[in-house]
C-alpha cells in the first residue's frame, strides 16, 4: 500500500484530472459498485463509491492509496480490497468529509490496517 493513503500510486495508471464518475469499482473478489465522486487532490485524493443495493445503497469513502489499477479503456478500477473489508468500511459521511480530520484519521486508520495488496 502507499504510504499516503490520501495518494495514488504511481503504478496505478491514473492521470490527474481524468473524470473517474461512473467507473466500476472491482475489489480482488469482484465488483462492488461505481463511483459517485472523486478528487485528485494532492494529500487527500479519494473515490466515493455507491456500493447499490449490494451493501443496501451504502457509499463509501477509498482513500486513492486503495486503488491498484484503473482502466479507462473498460472504465474500471481496481482496489487492493476484499468485498468484505468495503463492507466492514466505515461509511462515508458527507457531513464530516469536508474539514474533519478526526473523520479522515480514523478512514485512513480502517484501511491502513487492511493491508491492501
Amino acid at each position: 500500500m502507499s504510504d499516503n493513503i490520501w495518494g495514488y500510486r504511481s503504478t496505478t495508471g491514473h492521470t490527474a484530472g481524468t473524470d473517474l464518475i461512473g467507473y466500476t469499482v472491482e475489489a480482488t473478489d469482484g465488483s462492488i459498485g461505481k463511483v459517485d465522486k472523486h478528487s485528485d487532490d494532492v494529500a487527500s485524493a479519494y473515490l466515493v463509491v455507491d456500493t447499490g443495493v449490494w451493501i443496501f445503497g451504502k457509499h463509501v469513502l477509498l482513500p486513492a492509496g486503495t486503488v491498484k489499477t484503473v482502466d479507462p479503456a473498460e472504465g474500471k478500477i481496481y482496489v487492493g480490497l476484499t468485498k468484505d473489508q468495503i463492507r466492514e468500511s466505515p461509511e462515508f459521511d458527507k457531513d464530516k468529509h469536508v474539514g474533519d480530520v478526526g473523520y479522515h484519521e480514523q478512514v485512513a486508520g480502517y484501511y491502513q490496517t487492511q493491508r491492501c495488496v
